[in-house]
């Protein structure tokens, strides 16, 4: 039985996922800052597989680090890491950009990311197999206005992902990264700071991608053969051909 590590599981994408890979019996782990809803998701998903909690932000190196250096033998064997927790605040041009926004991105979407990496990838090299599966979005390949500083931060994620790529060739470590555009989750009520109105009108006239969407293509990449990676996917909405061009009369 593979045994999957999954970071922002507490919502979106990362709990779609989870749900998921519950139904393929996979053992998991799963890490978020809400251990409300951990224990929740804990609870549900007890049911059908085994599965531990970490409650860290990732953004904390030492609570990284000692979370996964908890965990117990039987979660000792990381088969699949899920790189998810990222997020995006504000969307203000760069001359009048918020410091602390910008802090926030690039130590959430970049550095936790890295944290949460290196605790794991060595033990992938000993074990000489793995699956990384880094979460990016469309801003990842794409510039656009007032992207600034969360599109930085997604190219980052699509360099490290092409590195972790050519790094881990050797140790028989697979490497992907899955590239989402409009999906309908919480992600934006954070980017526009609890304005749930101009949030919600982001994914009206159209049909955006679920959470659900996601998780089920993700579920697909870590099914494949071993000889199979799928090492760099785009994903769009039907309505979407671009970051900024939607069709809303679909």
């Amino acid at each position: 039985m593979k045994t999957a590590l999954i970071t922002g599981a507490t919502s979106g994408i990362g709990k779609s996922t989870a749900i998921a890979f519950a139904k393929l019996h996979y053992k998991l782990i799963l890490c978020g800052r809400r251990a409300d809803r951990l224990d929740q998701l804990q609870q549900e998903l007890g049911e059908h597989t085994q599965v531990h909690t970490l409650s860290f932000d990732v953004r904390d190196k030492q609570a990284v680090f000692d979370g996964i250096e908890s965990l117990p033998s039987d979660f000792g064997t990381i088969d699949i890491l899920i790189n998810n927790a990222g997020n995006a605040h504000g969307l203000d041009p760069i001359q009048t950009g918020n410091l602390e926004d910008w802090d926030a991105m690039m130590d959430i979407n970049v550095k936790g990311l890295l944290y949460v990496s290196k605790a794991i990838i060595p033990k992938m090299v000993n074990q000489k197999s793995g699956h990384i599966i880094n979460i990016g979005s469309i801003a990842a390949k794409e510039v656009y206005p007032n992207g600034n500083v969360y599109c930085a931060s997604k190219h980052a994620v699509d360099a490290v992902n092409k590195a972790m790529l050519i790094d881990l060739n050797q140790y028989g470590i697979k490497v992907g990264a899955v590239h989402p555009g409009l999906v309908e989750t919480e992600f934006s009520n954070v980017r526009f700071k609890g304005d749930d109105d101009r949030a919600d009108n982001v994914y009206k006239g159209f049909d955006p991608l679920t959470p659900d969407d996601i998780a089920d293509i993700i579920a697909f990449v870590v099914t494949r053969p071993y000889h199979v990676n799928i090492s760099d996917l785009i994903v769009l909405p039907t309505a979407q051909a671009t970051s900024t061009m939607v069709n809303k009369s679909l």
